[in-house]
């Protein structure tokens, strides 16, 4: 199947879409989020412990949740997408090494692996991620705070 230049166009934007919400989640510029989502997004971390709710909530959150982590990276890759007009779905997998500094001063580092379910819409700004629900995969040698996730 052939693609044409506009729907090669739509998967770019949406791929480099989904790499700078990771990018601004790693530079911990979470305000910034507002160029990522739509103002009336529906987000939903609840699978890896996290808030569920609108944008500003998950701003709120990440502002609060990610000070515990001394450093953390979100590699996407697998990025699948279905475009349908001016709105689309699409399925990212992620890679999360992410580490918390201990009463010790030591640091554990650990590991998460989760795909991202989104929707998306064309605004007039391009692309905005509309709906994003995390859909953990594996965790590996997570802390103890993070330990009851393991079943969720």
């Amino acid at each position: 199947m052939s693609l044409t230049i506009e729907e090669m166009s739509d998967r770019f934007e949406l791929q480099d879409l989904c790499y700078r919400y990771a990018q601004l989640i790693d530079e911990r510029k979470f305000q910034q989020l507002e160029s990522v989502f739509t103002q009336d997004a529906h987000i939903d971390y609840s699978s890896m412990g996290g808030a569920v709710g609108g944008l500003s909530d998950t701003i709120a959150f990440l502002q609060d949740a990610m000070t515990i982590f001394s450093n953390f990276q979100h590699l996407n890759s697998n990025l699948q997408f279905s475009v349908q007009g001016d709105t689309a779905t699409g399925r990212v997998m992620c890679f999360n090494p992410m580490e918390v500094e201990q009463e010790d001063g030591s640091v554990h580092s650990f590991m998460l692996g989760l795909w991202y379910n989104d929707e998306y819409i064309r605004t007039t700004q391009g692309w905005r991620i509309s709906k994003r629900s995390e859909e953990k995969s594996w965790m590996l040698n997570e802390p103890e705070f993070m330990k009851p996730l393991r079943d969720l």
